[in-house]
């Protein structure tokens, strides 16, 4: 079964990506996560997302769709990346969602492509 890992950041994961001092705490904190995944042999895609600020959101008004700055939710925090993950079930599927470095993950079941 294939399930989309979200994962949320907070404003400072964010800032901590791009400050010399906290980089790279950051950035080994999600290497050993992503090794794992790997090693493991269930990962179908995985990326990191740019900060929330460079996101445009389309939203439906009236018929129309009109384009918004930045995230739509006015939330603390914000996607920060995904995994697309293909595991046994929704359990195996929650296990890995806990092993990742944010405190936020939503998991979901992906839809199967139709062919």
């Amino acid at each position: 079964m294939s399930y989309t890992l979200m994962f949320y950041e907070s404003q400072e994961d964010f800032a901590a990506r791009k400050d010399p001092a906290r980089q790279q705490e950051y950035l080994a904190s999600w290497t050993h996560y992503v090794h794992a995944l790997r090693e493991a042999g269930i990962v179908v895609f995985g990326s990191g997302l740019y900060a929330p600020e460079t996101a445009a959101t389309m939203k439906r008004r009236g018929g129309e769709m009109a384009v918004q700055d930045g995230p739509f939710p006015e939330t603390k925090e914000q996607l920060g990346g995904i995994f697309v993950i293909d595991v046994p079930d929704l359990d195996t599927a929650l296990e890995w969602a806990a092993r990742g470095p944010v405190d936020t993950v939503e998991v979901r079941q992906n839809i199967p492509a139709v062919k």
